[in-house]
């Protein structure tokens, strides 16, 4: 598994904080802040524990360079702007990792 992060120091609350997802696609705006210029959204839909989809499906900036399709890590709240540091971007869900198979998360969870 690779966790495509700012290659800064990861707080332990940050981790524990993000949460699985599928990428299903993208969003294309052609109004939005500034700060979001250039920056790619992608529509996610959130995972439980057994990689089912859980809730409904959100709109997330992406800060790794994920795709549709891809299982990668996000999270939400103040977390969100972390991989960001720097700029003020205005975000409440963000992409902040890739997981390489979903083999490596049934590992982590016991499911292997």
């Amino acid at each position: 598994m690779r966790l495509l992060a700012n290659p800064r120091y990861i707080l332990q609350s940050e981790i524990e904080s993000m949460q699985l997802a599928h990428v299903k696609g993208t969003v294309v705006s052609t109004i939005k802040n500034s700060t979001l210029t250039a920056r790619k959204l992608l529509v996610i839909q959130p995972l439980d524990g057994n990689l089912k989809a859980s809730g409904k499906p959100m709109v997330a900036v992406d800060s790794v360079g994920a795709g549709a399709g891809e299982l990668v890590f996000w999270c939400r709240g103040k977390e969100a702007s972390f991989p960001f540091e720097g700029s003020e971007v205005p975000t409440d869900c963000t992409i902040v990792g890739i997981v390489d198979s979903e083999a490596h998360v049934k590992a982590i969870g016991g499911k292997a």
